[in-house]
């Protein structure tokens, strides 16, 4: 990877990495990296969309609303959910190489989570209720997370995706942490971060910040106040916390992808901050959270 100072390009204000049919599109090219994508579309009711996966595998992951996807006369209906605050929703796995088209039931906006890989897998449906929840630290670290897409979860050639949780005033991708080189204990990891943030009581925009910086041989700062439908890149860099301001849920959509053999998230704590997950086991969960696992 390169350790070059990083372009503003890294941080995308929604609708600043919009193009052609997507409120959303983030791929190995725009980002200057090799692997991790994002494209978001939004569709009317009864709308579709077609897209080639080309050299990418997909996760199809419904944001709001509902559809159905159609890969070369297989179908799958996927039911989806109302927002991405609503629990996990139900998914479908995009092998490479194929022409998809998705048809909207109601209206919504979907996700195309991808990376690029040679491996060659079918196409999948993912079922909600099947997705493993887990809860992530304690206290104001209290998030919860859905690994839909991770290792152990989903079989998948090297994309790996999930989605977090984090309440308002709550901390989250923290400790901060790295996954920028290929060791024994790291995978060296693109990543992307889609925030969508819950609006105050009366649609009053919400807010949160999240942190980039510097890693031994690699140069990066940044510190952004996010909105909903922002995204930011993660290149290399220790990155985190996220931090949701009070009054205001977070939510992000994570894709890694990188180069290693292994599809793997092995990653190293900022070693300022890696003591604070002893002071989680004597800190109850935000009861705000709801979860199968304390992790």
């Amino acid at each position: 990877m390169s350790t070059a100072s990083p372009s503003p390009e890294l941080f995308l204000p929604a609708g600043r990495a919009a193009g052609g049919d997507y409120d959303v599109e983030v791929t190995p090219e725009s980002a200057g990296w090799g692997y991790s994508s994002l494209r978001v579309v939004s569709l009317d009711r009864a709308g579709s969309h077609e897209l080639e996966t080309g050299e990418e595998e997909m996760i199809l992951l419904p944001l709001s609303g509902a559809c159905s996807v159609e890969v070369d006369g297989a179908h799958l209906d996927l039911d989806g959910r109302p927002g991405v605050f609503a629990g996990p929703t139900d998914f479908a796995y995009l092998p490479v190489g194929h022409v998809a088209r998705i048809h909207s039931h109601d209206g919504g906006r979907f996700a195309l989570c991808g990376a690029r890989t040679s491996t060659v897998l079918p196409l999948r449906y993912g079922p909600a209720a099947q997705v493993p929840v887990e809860l992530r630290g304690a206290g104001q670290s209290s998030r919860q997370v859905r690994n839909f897409g991770i290792p152990g979860a989903l079989e998948a050639g090297a994309l790996i995706a999930c989605e977090v949780i984090t309440p308002g005033g709550n901390w989250s991708s923290y400790p901060a942490h790295k996954h920028d080189e290929t060791t024994e204990t790291e995978s060296e990891l693109e990543e992307i971060y889609y925030f969508e943030i819950a609006a105050g009581p009366h649609g009053e925009p919400g807010l949160g910040f999240m942190r980039t910086s510097s890693s031994p041989g690699h140069r990066i700062d940044i510190l952004e106040e996010v909105h909903d439908r922002d995204t930011v890149l993660v290149p290399y860099g220790w990155h985190g916390p996220c931090v949701a301001a009070p009054g205001y849920d977070m939510y992000y959509l994570n894709i890694m992808a990188g180069p290693g053999a292994e599809r793997a998230w092995k990653i190293s704590d900022h070693p300022d901050q890696t003591w604070v997950r002893g002071t989680w086991d004597d800190q109850p969960v935000d009861p705000r959270l709801t979860g199968t696992e304390k992790g």
